[in-house]
């Protein structure tokens, strides 16, 4: 080990022990060794064991603690405390600027054991009412964890959109007349992408594309380049004919799995040198598959046709107020679903049970109702449906009486609490929650988080035929980081007759326009306008819930 990296091991121990409020002194000591290590000129590993014990700071305890670092790698200690450490909570260590004493607050106050969950924190704008947080504190935060994840090398597609679109701008009009697209897992809408990749169809020179400053070429080979943009994404450009364009184009925005499938269902056939992908599918003797369907080899025979549009959906299910942990107020939420075109607003704020987002107790439930009942009146005839999104309780309870569950006009059930069952036990319990007469729409299924929290473990086949069964819809939450239920279910859950609701989960009037991205990810599944649920009219949309009551 390098003297910085023996060093770092010790500010690691500082902070860790600073987490859980060790002895300010043993803290203080292991910083100082910090700062003292880091700076030797000659590697400890060659230097004489009294020389480093004569060290300012050091001594015969933390010499102890070198040498075993020298001779395993590892610390006792060290590992004493790693163990007590949820390993998301040792990773928010490595966030700069974001010191121990924050970090336990948000672990021990939000329960917030990872960095994805504390970005989704921050945007639903729990941080400003903890001790020693405010508005201006969240923010800087959110800007750290936003860099923080960045640099991981895994990217949601939300993040990568604009910039993707950026530089196919950039390269265009740098190749006026060249053919330029997006392909592989951005151009299919993957919900996780690694990168951005292009295919240009160019005859000419491309080294004149690298300006060293919107993209910067990295690495190359004969026609593929490697580069990376001005905030540090990576890219990748492939270049080919502009007369092979489609063949190349489609090629590289296939999945391994359906180009696989593809070839072999087209045993014998060439499909070099074509100009376009249209060009590509007639020579298959298949219709035309959008990108978005190009990920898994069932769209081959099971093309479900026209996919749904953002532009089809006509209300916005699934938002926040500041009636529980939302940014703006009721008025603000349904003002703005109006002004952008949508006819309808299903509120759902938080339940009583989610005391940690200001959840409604009963006499606040009857204060927002009354609410509602004026804003219908004022701004009629757009609608406000009286909603909540009820806590899944570890029982599979929702968390009201019945007298208070029958005067919703619709309940979406949703898990936020214990989310460590197994499979049997999260299972059983969600589905006591599709069973209850009052459930209209299954709020995200498995929680998870992307890039941070896996969903948990469900019998994804049982939930859907229970869902079946019960004529209970599934919300696909268009929160960039949920995406769930993820888009590999839609198949089966429309093949048991199962509405999806494309929902935003909004928690301010920006967050509705992530109806966008949930939009994408339904598209995947092979989602249509028919077979989702926020794409019904007012009247067909009261209808469906109005069964349930």
């Amino acid at each position: 080990m390098t003297n910085k990296e023996i060093a770092r091991q010790f500010q690691y121990l500082a902070e860790i022990m600073e987490l859980h409020l060790e002895n300010p002194f043993k803290i203080r000591s292991y910083q100082n060794a910090y700062l003292t290590l880091r700076k030797l000129p000659d590697p400890i590993a060659e230097t004489p064991r009294e020389d480093i014990e004569n060290l300012k700071g050091i001594g015969k305890a933390i010499f102890g603690k070198i040498q075993e670092l020298l001779d395993s790698g590892e610390m006792a200690t060290l590992k004493k405390y790693e163990d007590m450490t949820p390993p998301g909570v040792r990773e928010m260590l490595q966030i700069p600027g974001f010191g121990p004493k924050k970090i336990r607050v948000i672990w021990k106050d939000l329960g917030v054991e990872n960095v994805g969950e504390l970005l989704y924190a921050c945007n639903e704008n729990r941080l400003v009412e903890l001790k020693g947080f405010g508005e201006k504190t969240q923010t800087d935060l959110r800007r750290k964890l936003e860099y923080f994840q960045k640099s991981q090398g895994k990217f949601l597609y939300a993040d990568l959109e604009e910039q993707a679109h950026a530089v196919l701008d950039f390269l265009q009009k740098k190749l006026p007349d060249a053919k330029i697209s997006l392909t592989g897992a951005i151009r299919r809408r993957s919900n996780i992408v690694e990168r951005i990749e292009i295919v240009v169809g160019h005859d000419g020179e491309m080294e004149e594309l690298f300006d060293g400053e919107t993209v910067t070429l990295t690495s190359q080979t004969e026609n593929t380049f490697n580069a990376i943009t001005s905030s540090e994404i990576p890219v990748t450009i492939y270049q080919c004919k502009k007369s092979a364009f489609g063949s190349k184009l489609f090629r590289y925005t296939a999945s391994a799995e359906f180009m696989a499938a593809f070839l072999e269902k087209n045993k014998g056939l060439e499909f070099k040198e074509l100009e376009t992908e249209a060009a590509v599918f007639e020579k298959a003797n298949l219709p035309y598959l959008e990108p978005e369907l190009r990920e898994q080899a069932w769209s081959l025979d099971n093309n479900p046709g026209k996919l749904v549009e953002e532009t089809e959906i006509r209300g916005v299910v699934h938002a926040h107020s500041t009636y529980s942990d939302g940014l703006h107020t009721l008025r603000e939420m349904a003002e703005q679903t109006k002004k952008l075109g949508y006819s309808y607003l299903g509120i759902t704020d938080h339940s009583k049970a989610a005391f940690y987002a200001n959840g409604l107790k009963e006499d606040r439930l009857i204060e927002q109702w009354k609410e509602i009942d004026a804003l219908n009146a004022e701004l009629a005839p757009f609608k406000i449906f009286k909603g909540i999104e009820s806590d899944i309780l570890s029982d599979g309870s929702l968390d009201y009486s019945e007298e208070y569950l029958k005067q919703f006009d619709f309940i979406i059930a949703s898990v936020h609490s214990n989310l460590r069952m197994d499979e049997e036990k999260a299972t059983t319990r969600i589905l006591r929650a599709v069973e209850n007469p009052y459930t209209t729409i299954l709020g995200h299924p498995t929680g998870r988080l992307l890039l941070s929290r896996p969903g948990y473990p469900l019998d994804h086949r049982k939930i859907i035929d229970a869902c079946a069964a019960n004529g209970v819809a599934i919300e696909l939450n268009a929160n960039p980081w949920r995406l769930d239920l993820d888009w590999t279910w839609i198949p089966y859950a429309l093949e048991k007759g199962i509405l999806i609701s494309i929902n935003p989960d909004a928690h301010s009037t920006g967050g509705i326009r992530d109806i966008h991205f949930g939009t994408l990810s339904a598209r995947k599944g092979g989602l249509t306008a028919a077979n989702c649920l926020t794409c019904f009219e007012t009247a067909d949309f009261q209808e469906f819930i109005a069964r349930k009551k």
